[in-house]
């Protein structure tokens, strides 16, 4: 895709979904994050009774350079594993200093963020709400609603995504659902 001259796309606003032959859709199901749920034998019943797909995103094919964004859509489906809400893999960015923008479209959800040296935030989010992500801060978008929880996203297309340190040990805290609400808990991965 040449990203030298202006270009118009079809993100609909409230599926998240991208018609467009330069947008090719990617999808992550149970079986490819059953080792980021803590509960691994609720993954392994989730995989063997369909392996739901948790989520999937819409980016587009771009130069991987310095003055270009990169941008695109995600959904997160509604859903648990074990006590753990539906969500996306979570990474830090390859150029670690990269900065990243979410703007809630639909659904309701939180953004579970934390540095490398072990400071962590996490935001609610709501349709019109923005946040944004400072380089450092690795991030993984959580659905704790009843609806799919959609996002558009922007970010350098050089950043580059790092998973595996995230997949190591996931991230320092988790939601759970404890009595029918969204908890923040210490990941026991990290005691």
């Amino acid at each position: 895709m040449n990203s030298d001259k202006p270009f118009v796309l079809d993100f609909d606003l409230l599926s998240g979904l991208c018609k467009s032959e330069r947008v090719k859709p990617k999808y992550r199901y149970a079986s490819d994050m059953r080792d980021q749920f803590l509960d691994k034998n609720a993954a392994d019943m989730a995989i063997k009774a369909g392996n739901p797909l948790l989520y999937e995103f819409y980016g587009l094919d771009l130069p991987e350079r310095d003055n270009v964004l990169q941008f695109g859509t995600t959904k997160i489906y509604p859903g648990k594993i074990g006590s753990e809400y539906y969500m996306t893999k979570g990474h830090f960015h390859t150029l670690l200093d990269t900065s990243e923008i979410y703007y809630c479209l639909r659904g309701h959800g939180i953004m579970m963020m934390e540095t490398p040296e072990g400071d962590v935030d996490y935001r609610e989010m709501l349709p019109g709400d923005a946040i944004y992500v400072p380089g450092r801060w690795a991030h993984r978008s959580i659905n704790t609603g009843a609806t799919p929880f959609v996002m558009f996203f922007v970010y350098r297309a050089d950043a580059g995504h790092d998973y595996g340190t995230i997949e190591e040990k996931g991230f320092r805290r988790l939601v759970v659902e404890k009595n029918g609400k969204p908890v923040v808990t210490q990941n026991p991965k990290w005691l």
